[in-house]
């Protein structure tokens, strides 16, 4: 089975209904547009989002599965990525002695999108693991097709920023 998903990971083997915009599946799982807006509706980044701000995110987000043991992001790697986690587990290596697991529906590597700066953690599928899977120059593509998706995501980390500066420091 191993082999089977390192050769659709390759390209060598086609992912069944690749290419057909509305859903793509892996061994019967099929990733639809609606839960595609569903999970990313959930992500911080994205709350002040319109529905059909969020239907055009889930365009540019393709589905990508990745074997146990993968390594998604590495610390102090420029990132160019964002990823939601729909099935399994990875772990998250922010030092030797901080780890965390992240289950389906967490993310990682929203900063990504804006900046593409460093890694600031490494990231291993623990578990096989099925993600959507977000590209800087896609997102950035649409920032510029969409000036109101870029007013929506200023005003979320203009607050993020109020709030930040409100709270006393630890």
């Amino acid at each position: 089975m191993m082999e089977l998903i390192g050769r659709m990971l390759d390209g060598s083997i086609p992912e069944p209904n690749k290419g057909s915009g509305q859903e793509r599946s892996f061994f019967g799982f099929r990733v639809k547009q609606n839960e595609k807006i569903t999970r990313l509706a959930e992500v911080p980044l994205l709350e002040g989002c319109s529905r059909s701000q969020l239907k055009a995110v889930a365009r540019i987000a393709e589905v990508r599965v990745a074997p146990a043991g993968a390594v998604l992001t590495r610390k102090d790697q420029a990132g160019d990525e964002f990823f939601l986690i729909l099935d399994g587990r990875a772990r998250v290596e922010v030092s030797p002695r901080k780890r965390v697991i992240l289950k389906p529906y967490a993310f990682f590597g929203e900063m990504s999108l804006l900046d593409g700066g460093p890694r600031s953690a490494t990231v291993v599928a623990e578990t096989g693991v099925r993600l959507l899977v977000i590209h800087r120059r896609d997102f950035a593509r649409l920032l510029n097709e969409l000036p109101e998706l870029t007013r929506s995501i200023m005003a979320v980390l203009s607050r993020r920023i109020r709030e930040a500066e409100q709270m006393p420091n630890a």
